[in-house]
């Protein structure tokens, strides 16, 4: 595992060899062969010191909702529920029902996984 000090040349010595190694580059390339061993060390140190926390539904409404620039009287409307309903998501107090989750999905384009997680 590396330390702090390791993980930031790792990282600078990437950006350095992102100047010069593109998808043109062969893989028996050194730089390609030193960007590729780098990228896994620097990968494998952020998984255990910067995980990613999982995704709920709220974090994803509130994403979609600034992507697309909707309110919640919008988002209301487009999934054909109450904006209270609506609010309800957003807090995490309740969860979508089927038929809503279905609707999530096919017009936010919200991942199956995290509407079947919550619904």
């Amino acid at each position: 595992m590396l330390t702090k000090q390791q993980y930031k040349a790792a990282c600078e010595r990437i950006e350095e060899l992102l100047q010069t190694v593109g998808n043109e580059t062969p893989t028996t390339d050194r730089n390609f062969i030193e960007l590729d061993f780098l990228s896994d060390f620097v990968a494998e140190y952020e998984k255990h010191h910067f995980p990613i926390g999982k995704l709920t539904l709220p974090d994803v409404l509130k994403t979609r909702m600034i992507e697309q620039n909707l309110s919640q009287k919008r988002l209301a409307a487009l999934l054909g529920i109450s904006a209270s309903r609506v609010s309800e998501y957003l807090r995490g107090k309740s969860d979508p029902t089927l038929r809503i989750a279905r609707r999530m999905h096919e017009r936010l384009d919200i991942d199956a996984n995290i509407l079947l997680c919550t619904a």
